[in-house]
C-alpha cells in the first residue's frame, strides 16, 4: 500500500480477502462511485447550469442559507434536532441492545464521553449539525500520537468540505495479482482493486477553487484519519454528493425573481400618470416630431432631489418611465385632450410570493404551518390533534439524528480500536446494535411520552401479580416500562442512594405484623401515640409457661 499521511487501521485478514474476489466492488453511500487511474480526475459539466463542480456546488448551498426564509427553515430544522439543555447533554449513546459485558459497555460509554470532549459538541452541537446539513458532508481530522497510537485520538479538528476530496482509484496489478478463472480454462480475471484516500489542499480558499491534480499542493491522507459523514442524498447521474437545500434550488431562485419582479412592477405602476395627446395637424412626421419637443419642453418641468447635496435641481434632459407620455394626433381626429392613466390597482396582493415561499417550504420538509403568519399556527393540544405534517416533519428529523450518528460511530470505532478495547473484527458485529439517543424537546414528543407512560404504568400494574410467575422483574422493566440499561442503572443508583438516606424504606429492614419497621440497634420503638408498648400477658387459663428473658429453664 502507498505510504500516505496519518494512520490506518489493519484487520490482518489478507489472505482471507484473497479467495473472495468478485468482480462488481462494494456498494458506498458517499457518491464516489467514478475510479480513476492515476492522481488526476476530471470534473463534470453540468448542462443545465446548476453547478458545474463540487466545488461550485458547496458555495451555492452555503449562498442560500444566507437567505432569510431559507435560513428560517435551517433553523427550525437544526432546533429540533439539536437541543440545548442547562443539564442534559444533546445526544447520548444507548447500549441497551449491544450483547456485551457491563464493563465493556461502562468503557464505551467513558470514551464516547472524551470524543464528545474533544469536539466540543455540548457547546458547538447547533453549528456542527447545520455546517453538516447545509454542506451535505462533514470531515473531521482525527490527531493520534504517532509515537504511542494505543493512547487513542488526542485531538479532532475540523476541516473544510472546499479543501478536502474524498478519491477511490483503481490499483494497477501485475500478473502474479490476476485472479485464476472460477471454471478453471486457464483465463484470469482483473478483478478491479480499489485505493481509498483523501486529497487536501490547505491553499484553497471561496475564491478559487482547490487543485487537487497537482501533487505540491494537495496532501494525501489515509482513510482511517478521516471522519466522514455525508448527507446520504448522492446524484448517481454525476456522482456527487448532495445537501438537503438541493431540491429547494428553484424554489428559492423562483421566490427571489417573483418578488425581484413585485418591487418592480410597484415602483413602475404605483404613481399616477398624465397622457398628453397634441394636435399636429397636417405637418410632416419631422416637423410634428419637433413640434411635440418644443411643447414637450415648453410646459414640461422636471425637479428631482439630489441625495448628495440635499437640493432641488432641475433636469430636462431625460424622461423616465414614471413619467408623463406625450402622444401625438394628427388632423381629423380629436383636438389635443389630457388623460390620467391610473396606478397598479392590485399593489397588496401577495398571493404568488405566498405560495412560492410554502413551496420552499414544502421542498424543505418543513410544515407550511410554520410558515411567519401563515396559517392557524401549530396546534399544542392533544397527540392526537397533532397535524399530519408535524408527525412527517418529526419522522423527517429522526431521520437526520439517524445519518448524522454515523459521525460518532467513525470517531468510537477509531478510539476504541486504537486502544486495543475491541477488535475490528468485534466491532463490525457491535456497531449495528450502537444508538444514539439525542434530546428531545418537541412539544408533541413530550406529549406522545407521556400517553405512552401512561399506558406502560397501567400494563405493569396489571402485571404486577404474575410477576415472580409467569415475568420477572426485569422483564417487566425492560418489555413493559421500556426502560433501557443505563436508565436501569441509574434508576437502581438513585434508589440506593434514597435508601441511604431514609427517603425510601429499606425493603430488606425487619417488619413487625402490621408492616412497620422494626429497630435494629436495640433501642425501644415508640407507639403511635408516643407510648412504649407494654409486653403482652398471658393467659391464666393457659398452661404454658412464658420463657423467661434470660433463657430457658
Amino acid at each position: 500500500m502507498a505510504k500516505l499521511f496519518g494512520f490506518s487501521i489493519d484487520d490482518g485478514n489478507d489472505k482471507k480477502k484473497d479467495s473472495i474476489v468478485s468482480p462488481v466492488p462494494r456498494s458506498n453511500e458517499d457518491g464516489v462511485d467514478h475510479y480513476i487511474q492515476s492522481g488526476f480526475y476530471g470534473q463534470y459539466v453540468d448542462i443545465e447550469g446548476v453547478y458545474r463542480t463540487e466545488f461550485d456546488l458547496i458555495k451555492r448551498y452555503r449562498e442560500m442559507s444566507l437567505h432569510p426564509e431559507c435560513d428560517n427553515v435551517i433553523e427550525s430544522i437544526v432546533n429540533e434536532a439539536i437541543v440545548s439543555d442547562l443539564y442534559d447533554s444533546p445526544v447520548e449513546i444507548e447500549l441497551s441492545n449491544l450483547n456485551a459485558s457491563d464493563r465493556l459497555k461502562q468503557i464505551i460509554r467513558e470514551e464516547f464521553k472524551s470524543i464528545k470532549e474533544m469536539l466540543d459538541f455540548d457547546r458547538k452541537s447547533h453549528e456542527i449539525f447545520r455546517n453538516w446539513y447545509v454542506d451535505g458532508r462533514l470531515f473531521y481530522f482525527k490527531v493520534i500520537d504517532q509515537k504511542n497510537p494505543s493512547a487513542g485520538i488526542q485531538d479532532i479538528r475540523y476541516i473544510d468540505p472546499l479543501k478536502i476530496k474524498h478519491i477511490r482509484q483503481e490499483k494497477k496489478k501485475n500478473a502474479n495479482q490476476l485472479q485464476p478463472n472460477l471454471r478453471g480454462n486457464g483465463e484470469v480475471f482483473d478483478f478491479p482493486e480499489i485505493e481509498e484516500y483523501f486529497v487536501y489542499t490547505p491553499a484553497s480558499s471561496a475564491n478559487q477553487g482547490p487543485t487537487y491534480g497537482s501533487q505540491k499542493k494537495t496532501i494525501k491522507i489515509a482513510k482511517d484519519s478521516i471522519a466522514y459523514c455525508t448527507s446520504g442524498l448522492i446524484d448517481r447521474n454525476k456522482g456527487t454528493i448532495l445537501s438537503y437545500l438541493h431540491k429547494a434550488i428553484k424554489s428559492l431562485n423562483q421566490l427571489r425573481m417573483i418578488e425581484d419582479s413585485l418591487v418592480i412592477y410597484r415602483l413602475s405602476r404605483a404613481p399616477e400618470r398624465r397622457i398628453f395627446y397634441i394636435d399636429v395637424g397636417n405637418l410632416p412626421k419631422v416637423k410634428a416630431e419637433q413640434y411635440l419637443r418644443e411643447v414637450m419642453s415648453r410646459y414640461r418641468n422636471k425637479l428631482q432631489y439630489d441625495a448628495n447635496t440635499g437640493e432641488i435641481r432641475d433636469d430636462r434632459k431625460y424622461m423616465s418611465m414614471l413619467e408623463d407620455f406625450w402622444l401625438p394626433r394628427r388632423e381629423g381626429g380629436r383636438g389635443t385632450e389630457i388623460s390620467t392613466l391610473p396606478g397598479g390597482g392590485n399593489l397588496g396582493e401577495l398571493s404568488d410570493v405566498e405560495y412560492f415561499q410554502k413551496k420552499l417550504y414544502r421542498s424543505l420538509g418543513v410544515p407550511e404551518t410554520r410558515v411567519a403568519g401563515g396559517g392557524d399556527g401549530f396546534n399544542l393540544g392533544r397527540s392526537s390533534e397533532i397535524l399530519r405534517d408535524e408527525l412527517m416533519f418529526s419522522k423527517f428529523v429522526g431521520r437526520l439524528r439517524k445519518r448524522f450518528g454515523n459521525l460518532f460511530n467513525d470517531l468510537l470505532k477509531t478510539q476504541l480500536i486504537l486502544k486495543n478495547i475491541v477488535s475490528l473484527e468485534d466491532w463490525e458485529v457491535m456497531s449495528d446494535h450502537i444508538q444514539y439517543d439525542f434530546l428531545y424537546d418537541n412539544h408533541f414528543a413530550e406529549l406522545k411520552e407521556a400517553e405512552l407512560l401512561t399506558n406502560r404504568l397501567t400494563l405493569a400494574t396489571t402485571a404486577e401479580p404474575y410477576i415472580g410467575k409467569y415475568y420477572s422483574t426485569e422483564y417487566v422493566r425492560k418489555k413493559i416500562l421500556r426502560q433501557t440499561d443505563s436508565e436501569i442503572i441509574e434508576i437502581d443508583a438513585q434508589i440506593d442512594d434514597e435508601i441511604k438516606k431514609g427517603i425510601l424504606p429499606d425493603p430488606n429492614a425487619p417488619v413487625d405484623e402490621n408492616g412497620n419497621p422494626l429497630p435494629t440497634d436495640g433501642s425501644v420503638q415508640m407507639g403511635q401515640n408516643g407510648e412504649v408498648p407494654m409486653e403482652p400477658v398471658p393467659d391464666e387459663t393457659s398452661t404454658e409457661i412464658p420463657e423467661p428473658k434470660g433463657g430457658k429453664i
